[in-house]
């Protein structure tokens, strides 16, 4: 990784860690899930009010690392206000980005901040502390299942 994307990457996950967005339950949520990571100990609950295909509020409480925290906290930043079919394809872009499946020369800019997480890819165990948010998300807004784990995921 890039010395100035890394220094980015620390700067933003601490920041997000320390004052996490959307950190709190919306009462008026339609959508719920909840994730955990055995391997790190990671929990999130996800609260999320769809309308008309939108994502109107969505919000995240629990505990875990500072990449999972962060990785949450960015991902109820971008998503909110948006459809529901975009977030779904962010989401497939930053799982591929996390899992070294993503051609980062070409795709890193239309990332945005989610760039920062490029180098959870070298380090595997990492990968499910960034991507328990999303999944738990996607399992919220499909209404799959209220529980998820990152042993079934990835």
């Amino acid at each position: 990784m890039k010395e100035d994307l890394r220094e980015l990457y620390q700067q933003v996950i601490l920041d997000h860690n320390k004052s996490p967005r959307n950190f709190k339950k919306i009462e008026e949520h339609n959508h719920f899930a909840e994730g955990y990571n055995p391997l790190c100990g990671d929990k999130i609950d996800v609260y999320v009010l769809i309308e008309d295909g939108i994502i109107k509020d969505i919000s995240f409480q629990g505990s875990g690392c500072a990449i999972s925290k962060a990785s949450a906290s960015l991902m109820s930043s971008l998503v909110k206000g948006k459809p529901v079919v975009e977030a779904e394809k962010l989401f497939e872009k930053f799982h591929d980005l996390i899992t070294g499946k993503l051609d980062e020369e070409n795709s890193l800019e239309e990332l945005g901040k989610l760039a920062v997480f490029a180098g959870v890819k070298d380090f595997p165990a990492r990968v499910k502390c960034a991507s328990l948010a999303w999944h738990t998300m996607q399992s919220a807004i499909k209404s799959e299942s209220s529980s998820v784990s990152t042993e079934e995921k990835i």
